[in-house]
């Protein structure tokens, strides 16, 4: 893993083409303490998601399109974007990162 990245203000998960964590950034692991934090890495990510979601990465890993959506816990709205990550032109795995959004954050429309 960068340097730049262990610090990052966003959690990032990185996965291979098999669903399986080879890297996570520390705020991935404090947000994922409570599933295993560290511990994960190596680990099945399918495992960890119901079948739902299990589908939607599939296909991300299938096609190489990218996938986003907004969460909400209490008062914390994310960002969550995962996009495919590629080798030789090639889907070789996945990408996720959680932002914290501010609670007012502007949108421009730009031409």
């Amino acid at each position: 893993m960068h340097e730049w990245i262990k610090e990052f203000p966003a959690a990032i998960t990185v996965c291979d083409l098999n669903g399986i964590i080879t890297e996570m950034n520390d705020l991935a692991i404090a947000t994922f303490q409570n599933d295993g934090g560290a511990e994960l890495i190596g680990k099945n990510l399918y495992d960890y998601h119901p079948e739902h979601c299990n589908v939607i990465i599939r296909t991300m890993l299938d096609t190489g399109k990218s996938h986003s959506y907004t969460i909400q816990k209490g008062e914390v709205k994310k960002l969550i974007h995962q996009q495919p990550w590629f080798i030789d032109g090639k889907v070789a795995g996945l990408v996720e990162m959680s932002f914290v959004l501010p609670t007012e954050m502007s949108h421009y429309v730009r031409s």
